[in-house]
């Protein structure tokens, strides 16, 4: 589930949240705080317990520890679905609770209306990154390298590699060959930490790292490739393919494709007016 998606906010308040077993699973901590402002939501919570004895009771059946994103990776933390939330919600004496309860509706009935036509998903996916100042030309070739992205990653899945680790190095793998740099040198060259690197790559970036993906995924098909140490080899390729189109690029328009260019401090729509594009 890609990051724009895994967090939303009401009231200003972020709230995490992951997709498992087809619905929106929340973070209970984040709930919460947005609720209350409580600056110990662990003690908070467990004060709501004990107020509540059904809750308390029902606790093990309504949450689960799942994998959620945080700042510093993933990390188990206790989440609820929709009609937990609700349950729980009820426990909590704020003004807040009635405007949040509409907005946890909406929330949840967004993903059932992208479940049934994912052209909602990616329009509201523009809308994001519109929003955050991107250009239009710009805001097509990243809504369509995640789309190659998901791909490449379904490819893999299907082909017995396992999910973060394993996809972290075969992506390290395609960055390697098509740019010469990790996905960590390339942030460390962009300047950027915690930030997405797809978000601070411009047009060409882009578009040599949807080639590598893609390729990849092509190579990996026509070749059956099976776990972890096959997908490598069809990483590596792809990703060659991709880093040769891009030497011979460089060579035609007589710049480096690899940019220090970031979109820090100013948007990627303003920095592509200023430069004239």
């Amino acid at each position: 589930m890609d990051a724009n998606n895994a967090l939303v906010v009401f009231q200003d308040k972020k709230i995490r949240r992951t997709w498992h077993d087809n619905q929106w699973w929340f973070v209970i901590e984040d709930v919460v705080y947005a609720l209350t402002d409580s600056k110990d939501t662990k003690q908070y919570i467990q004060k709501m317990k004990q107020r509540d004895e059904s809750l308390e009771q029902g606790w093990v059946q309504i949450v689960h520890t799942l994998s959620v994103e945080t700042a510093g990776g993933k990390q188990s933390v206790n989440c609820a679905n929709t009609a937990a939330i609700f349950r729980i919600i009820q426990s909590i004496p704020s003004k807040k609770a009635e405007p949040f309860k509409l907005w946890l509706a909406k929330v949840g009935y967004e993903r059932v209306q992208e479940i049934e036509n994912p052209e909602l998903a990616q329009a509201r996916m523009k809308e994001i990154y519109r929003a955050k100042g991107y250009s239009d030309e710009w805001v097509e070739k990243r809504v369509r390298g995640i789309a190659v992205r998901q791909e490449l990653t379904d490819e893999w899945k299907n082909r017995g590699v396992k999910q973060n680790v394993e996809f972290a190095i075969l992506t390290n793998e395609i960055s390697k060959a098509t740019f010469g740099k990790t996905v960590d040198e390339y942030m460390a060259y962009k300047g950027i930490a915690k930030q997405n690197l797809r978000d601070h790559m411009d047009d060409l970036e882009l578009i040599f790292t949807m080639l590598g993906e893609k390729v990849t995924k092509e190579i990996t098909k026509k070749e059956d490739s099976r776990g972890f140490d096959e997908c490598k080899t069809a990483s590596v390729k792809g990703g060659g393919v991709a880093g040769r189109a891009r030497k011979d690029a460089e060579k035609a328009i007589g710049r480096p494709i690899v940019s220090k260019e970031n979109y820090l401090e100013l948007p990627e729509k303003e920095k592509r007016k200023k430069l004239g594009k």
